[in-house]
């Protein structure tokens, strides 16, 4: 009797620590291939410069994610994004450099256009029910046709300093830290109080309706490890130049677009689409609406990335955007996303791009090739499904 009942605390350890795994695998893989990276290469992943190479080069494909595996959980697609993404950059390039418009009036034009792209991709999927996939497979070769036409086959460059500054800028240190980007952890410091306090109130919402929590162990684990890392991450940029302002407004979109699918009827509505559409039309959600608007968001989402990339290479191409949609759609299914539906977050998407992201880094600073390193991606993908499988 004495061995059995020593013997349950220990199964049930080993069960919370296996379904802790299983929530949280891929933020375990996320971190065991950086630590793997950085002995590797000698440091050199984890230095400050890198880390912003890493955030600027994989902002555009983190911002198309948070809108595809929207998609995905309504279980639909879109291949046109990077497409999409090379046309708003030319458009950007035509009013900012050609016309000389403002740079603001220039941006929110972009906006506007990629809402109507999405809006008119939307209309053939929600409305005539033409499959998501050939309806934005139609889209990838119209936009990508119209961009190389409007640009007439050339680059268009450079642009104005003030359009530059919204991929390659960095938040200005207020407080005049010298050696050290004080207003970036101080910055740091306000979103760790948020969190927590967040985190706080939500617990005690779930505990007051009754919804079960975590344990107060695991709950102040938790807290604890994400206050660490957030310093951690906010010290190594204050040590370069901050926070760049591509990653603030990557920060806000995650926010944003977490607080809709997470805490409202829109989002609760995608999932239903997503798991069972012809319960959620019995239950009265309009699934056409649904769809239409979250092919909105895409187009808005893929412009945003669109004038981040073109800012970023301080050019705009015909041949911008080529495989994002592939980077996108990767990032979701590493991230946890479900092919049949239902099932992906924003944040699961946003590890899956970060994943992909320093693999890619990681790789080059090993000096392996693009051919391996894309046989190396395919590879990873590939382990990632099969593994939430």
């Amino acid at each position: 009797m004495v061995t059995e009942k020593a013997a349950v605390p220990n199964k049930n350890t080993l069960s919370m620590f296996l379904a802790i795994f299983q929530k949280y695998s891929m933020y375990f893989f996320l971190v065991i291939i950086m630590l793997a990276f950085q002995i590797l290469s000698n440091g050199i992943l984890l230095k400050p410069l890198n880390i912003t190479n890493i955030i600027l080069q994989n902002s555009y494909i983190l911002i198309l994610s948070i809108g595809m595996v929207i998609l995905i959980i309504l279980n639909e697609i879109d291949l046109s994004v990077g497409s999409i993404t090379a046309f708003v950059g030319a458009l950007s390039a035509i009013l900012s450099i050609k016309m000389g418009l403002p740079t603001i009036l220039s941006v929110i034009i972009c906006l506007l256009v990629g809402a109507a792209i999405g809006a008119f991709q939307g209309f053939w999927v929600s409305i005539v029910k033409v499959p998501s996939f050939i309806a934005t497979l139609a889209g990838m070769l119209i936009f990508r046709g119209l961009t190389i036409v409007v640009l007439d086959g050339k680059s268009l460059a450079p642009y104005p300093k003030s359009f530059q500054i919204i991929s390659s800028g960095f938040i200005p240190d207020l407080l005049k830290g010298g050696g050290l980007h004080l207003f970036t952890l101080l910055i740091a410091a306000v979103i760790a109080v948020l969190y927590v306090l967040s985190a706080i109130n939500s617990r005690k919402k779930k505990i007051s309706f009754g919804s079960p929590v975590e344990s107060n162990v695991m709950f102040l684990v938790k807290n604890i490890l994400v206050i660490i890392i957030l310093g951690w991450f906010a010290y190594v940029m204050a040590q370069y130049e901050g926070f760049p302002n591509v990653l603030i407004i990557l920060a806000i979109l995650i926010l944003v677009y977490r607080f809709i699918t997470n805490q409202t009827t829109i989002g609760r509505h995608v999932y239903a689409t997503g798991g069972n559409e012809k319960a959620a039309e019995l239950s009265g959600i309009n699934t056409k609406k649904i769809k239409f608007l979250m092919f909105v968001n895409m187009g808005l989402l893929s412009a945003v990335a669109g004038i981040i990339f073109s800012a970023r290479l301080n050019a705009a191409t015909a041949t911008a955007g080529n495989g994002f949609e592939l980077d996108a759609i990767a990032a979701c299914y590493i991230g946890g996303a479900s092919a049949s539906g239902g099932v992906g977050t924003v944040l699961g998407a946003i590890i899956g791009g970060l994943v992909m992201g320093v693999l890619n880094n990681g790789m080059s600073l090993l000096g392996i090739g693009v051919d391996w390193q894309q046989a190396i991606k395919g590879f990873v993908l590939l382990l990632a499904v099969a593994f939430d499988i």
